[in-house]
């Protein structure tokens, strides 16, 4: 190696150490969902970013991104596990993390927010969290997505019989598929950001979500009646990856717990004042609501926990676990 060489190789390391110690001082963290910024989901991320930003103070910068910017929930899984997005909240989809992710697709489980706490507590951290570690990802907390509820443009929803050929968007979960088929309609898994088109247009008769979705996308726009059936209580898991939170500063840790702390009881509240104003919102939009017959609808779910207890290992005991804790 000749000099000229030699100071070039060093120019370069010399720069390179530069670049990689300007991009350590920067220290900024994303927040990205794919839901909608005025859903439920989008402001609890929202919520979740400035408070955080707030908590860490100027030495770190959280920036936040909603409606899809940055993916949907599968892309920005993806970004998760590459370290590009830092913080994201995902729901239906972490059953394909671990399968018993999908006790929460059990109809009718989830009795209160009350009782989605102490799930939180007695299942999904000590037992489900770890599952999530297993796959390289951090579960850091449980906030609302909300109890789900059916809209449609063909009739109202009383029974299961009344689901009867109705094309019905749900997310990418096996269970949501399968509990449409057990009662009659024609379930389509489909990104939540394709799905206003896709009713507007008719290729989706009708949809299910909790209402904060609903309105947060405006498909009282596109749908003619809401039926409050609450079939299931949806939560949505803060994550990060494993690696990267290893990586984290422990200020950064503590600040990112301290916060998702608080926010779950914000989620929790804010669901449920949503659950009475938002039906007087579709309401004076013009859709048609009914109470649909919960028990018609029980009554047809008992298929759809009995495969879940045949499939998921230690899944009858899950179950029971998690209807013990309703107080």
């Amino acid at each position: 190696m000749n000099k000229f060489t030699k100071r070039l190789t060093t120019g370069m390391l010399a720069c390179t150490v530069s670049l990689g110690a300007m991009a350590a001082m920067a220290d900024t963290y994303v927040v990205a969902v794919g839901s909608a910024s005025n859903s439920l989901q989008g402001l609890s991320a929202k919520k979740f970013a400035e408070d955080l930003q707030a908590k860490l103070g100027d030495a770190h910068t959280v920036e936040f991104y909603a409606d899809g910017q940055l993916g949907d929930d599968k892309e920005l899984m993806q970004k998760i596990r590459l370290g590009t997005v830092n913080f994201t909240l995902i729901s239906s989809i972490m059953t394909n993390v671990a399968p018993e992710f999908a006790l929460f697709d059990m109809p009718f489980l989830v009795q209160s927010r009350d009782h989605l706490k102490a799930i939180d507590k007695e299942i999904v951290q000590p037992v489900l969290a770890p599952k999530a570690a297993e796959e390289g990802l951090k579960l850091i907390s449980t906030w609302e997505n909300g109890f789900r509820q059916i809209t449609n443009n063909t009739r109202p929803i009383n029974t299961p019989a009344d689901l009867d050929g109705l094309k019905i968007r749900t997310p990418s979960s096996e269970w949501r598929v399968m509990m449409f088929k057990e009662w009659g309609a024609n379930p389509t898994p489909m990104s939540f950001s394709e799905v206003f088109v896709a009713l507007q247009t008719g290729t989706m008769d009708g949809q299910e979500n909790p209402l904060t979705n609903i309105t947060g996308a405006n498909f009282q726009e596109v749908q003619k009646y809401l039926s409050l059936t609450g079939h299931v209580y949806s939560p949505i898991y803060l994550l990060t990856s494993m690696k990267s939170w290893d990586g984290y500063p422990l200020d950064v840790k503590a600040a990112v717990e301290e916060v998702a702390a608080s926010v779950q009881d914000w989620a929790l509240a804010e669901g449920e004042k949503a659950d009475n104003s938002l039906v007087d919102k579709v309401k004076a939009a013009g859709m048609e609501v009914n109470v649909a017959d919960k028990a018609a609808f029980i009554e047809a779910a008992a298929p759809i926990y009995k495969a879940f207890a045949e499939k998921v290992p230690g899944g009858d005991e899950l179950v029971s676990k998690a209807q013990a804790l309703a107080k």
